[in-house]
């Protein structure tokens, strides 16, 4: 059973997008987006450097458009996709991405959608000082309590031993001088804001608006969702999650768990694919995993979808279940 991801905000790099405009059609789709989203997608994919690319408004557009047009090489089709994938879900602002190759979303939607996300968490980052730090090591039951002692929130639980907190600048410096008990590091990250936590709450607000005239349709394919891993079948509740995800915890763990007990043989991860690759190969031992880095990487691609495609012929059927 093959499962498609999509990576969240942290995974882009200086000049990722180039290697992908060489392929047939993408820099005409890329510029369409580009004027739908005001944002010029080619020249912060190709030529903005890494503080220019870290911005929350760019990077947000930037990841689903790679994660759409690394995909669409593959599963050209809802059709094609829903023939080879047995389950799509993505982390954070990958979840955009994902709702588009399930179908809830089209493209055009996603991109527009993920525009006024990265503005609105980028506004609401900006009220006060906030950031986020990943703890290596250290068992969750340990690890929370400490933060939350702290006042800091949980906000990415990855599993594979990695949970990034969230909060203010002073809660992340309490945290770097008193980790908890088993944590081998703390890494502050570099991103503007305490992302999928209560700072996020004005963002919210903002997507509530932004989704107003939304269609949304259900998806054609096992939606597996951030917020509790469990599988969402109707559009109106798929959105209705986005809009609240920005401000609650991202429980990877869950999703992987979810994987785990439909069975998953093989993952694949959307470009700028990586870091979930990597928290699979360690939650999920024996699954095949292939990252997306660059159109290189898409023969193997081809070859894993043709080995592990498990398609799913009512996703309806499994609505609310986490297997």
């Amino acid at each position: 059973m093959l499962v498609l991801v999509a990576p969240g905000q942290g995974a882009q790099t200086p000049g990722f997008l180039t290697p992908w405009l060489d392929l047939p059609g993408v820099e005409d789709r890329l510029r369409e987006w580009s004027a739908a989203i005001d944002l010029d997608l080619i020249h912060y994919g190709t030529q903005a450097d890494a503080d220019a690319i870290r911005d929350t408004a760019v990077a947000q557009p930037l990841l689903v458009a790679s994660a759409l047009i690394s995909s669409r090489q593959l599963f050209a089709t809802p059709e094609e996709f829903t023939a080879h994938v047995g389950a799509a879900a993505g982390h954070s602002v990958g979840e955009l991405a994902a709702a588009a190759l399930a179908g809830t979303l089209t493209d055009a939607s996603a991109m527009t959608l993920v525009r006024h996300r990265g503005q609105a968490m980028a506004e609401a980052a900006a009220v006060t000082e906030t950031g986020m730090a990943a703890l290596l090591g250290g068992e969750e039951s340990v690890v929370v309590p400490h933060l939350e002692k702290l006042g800091l929130t949980p906000a990415n639980v990855n599993g594979a031993g990695q949970i990034v907190a969230a909060g203010t600048a002073e809660q992340i410096a309490a945290l770097v001088a008193d980790k908890p008990e088993g944590t081998r590091r703390v890494v502050p990250l570099k991103v503007a804001g305490a992302f999928h936590t209560h700072h996020m709450a004005p963002a919210v607000a903002a997507l509530e608006s932004a989704v107003g005239e939304l269609t949304a349709t259900d998806p054609h394919t096992r939606y597996v969702s951030n917020r509790d891993g469990r599988i969402v079948t109707t559009g109106d509740e798929l959105v209705r999650r986005l809009v609240g995800q920005v401000a609650n915890p991202v429980r990877w763990d869950l999703c992987m768990e979810t994987f785990k007990e439909l069975g998953v043989t093989a993952l694949i991860e959307a470009a700028p694919g990586g870091t979930l690759v990597g928290l699979a190969k360690r939650a999920l031992p024996g699954v095949k995993t292939l990252a997306l880095k660059t159109p290189d990487d898409l023969d193997a691609a081809r070859t894993l979808i043709a080995e592990h495609s498990s398609p799913v012929a009512d996703p309806s059927a499994e609505e609310g279940a986490r297997a």
